[in-house]
């Protein structure tokens, strides 16, 4: 069994996510360009800067109160020094391995083993784990889980997916105003050109194509940062099998279907598992083949 080292997957899922988040922004620029050949191209240019306005004013709203908004949803409290000190405890010893500030800790009720990181910046981070995962986890598990979600917050991801996400809103919001231009006012363009009936076919077919494929490259980004994150949190713990075992741990446990109502979808990409136990892994998938991480892990 060839062996895997922490540092080499930490850097091989870094340059993914930043090749698969440069590709994004190439279909922003393609789509950009062919548009602004279709129509005019000072329209085009009002588009862009509408588009950046309202993407960018969302999305950092967002940003700012993401962990706020994560908090409320999942209706987590915080911690306790006196029925919570394992989880404390896990999260003090993860901040000494790191360097980070210890994060607000929080904890929400629900029977299976899952847990959250969300946070602009590592003095703004928090931690929530479930109630479920402070039951069923050993020490060394529970450290493995509290070092992924902490590896979250030292690698940035909640801002890097911020930033794919303003991309990701930049692309939808052109592909959906030059759609709805073509409906309601006319190119100044001669469309009875031959060349330029083509390219709005080609317009309209990328305007189509584009969202679809950003969505699926940023889930691509999704899962690269959760294989990232192991990796990180290996290198916190020094011991892959903790995570690994915690991993085996969610992947055979079985959830109510009540229980998985707590945990909204607009949350779910955040956790350290798909809450909803989706029994196949694929291309729309926030999260990557669970046994595939295990493998990784029992490797390193």
């Amino acid at each position: 069994m060839t062996r895997l080292s922490f540092h080499d997957e930490i850097r091989k899922n870094k340059i993914k996510s930043f090749v698969l988040m440069f590709f994004m922004i190439g279909i922003l620029i393609v789509i950009g360009y062919i548009i602004s050949l279709a129509v005019d191209p000072s329209y085009f240019f009002i588009i862009m800067i509408l588009s950046i306005i309202i993407s960018l004013s969302y999305t950092l709203i967002s940003y700012y109160n993401a962990d706020k908004i994560a908090l409320a949803s999942v209706k987590a409290v915080p911690a306790s020094s006196t029925h919570h000190r394992q989880f404390i405890s896990a999260a003090e010893n993860m901040s000494l391995a790191s360097g980070l500030p210890i994060p607000k800790l929080y904890v929400m009720q629900s029977e299976q083993i899952n847990a959250f990181a969300s946070g602009r910046n590592p003095k703004n981070a928090i931690v929530c784990v479930t109630t479920g995962a402070l039951e069923k986890l050993n020490k060394q598990e529970l450290e493995g889980v509290i070092a992924h979600e902490m590896s979250h917050i030292a690698n940035y991801d909640i801002r890097f997916m911020t930033f794919a996400a303003i991309v990701i809103g930049m692309i939808a919001i052109v592909s959906e105003i030059f759609l709805r231009s073509l409906w309601f006012s006319s190119s100044n363009r001669d469309r009875e050109n031959k060349s330029g009936a083509i390219l709005i076919i080609v317009g309209i077919a990328l305007a189509i194509i584009a969202p679809i494929l950003s969505n699926l490259v940023s889930l691509a980004i999704s899962r690269r940062r959760e294989y990232g994150a192991d990796a990180t949190g290996v290198k916190l713990t020094r011991y892959p099998a903790g995570l690994a075992s915690a991993l085996r741990k969610i992947k055979h446990e079985h959830v109510s279907t009540e229980d998985k109502h707590r945990f909204p979808k607009a949350v779910a990409p955040l956790f350290i598992s798909d809450p909803f136990k989706k029994k196949f892994t694929s291309m729309f998938s926030t999260h990557p083949n669970i046994d595939d991480r295990i493998s990784k892990l029992e490797r390193m």
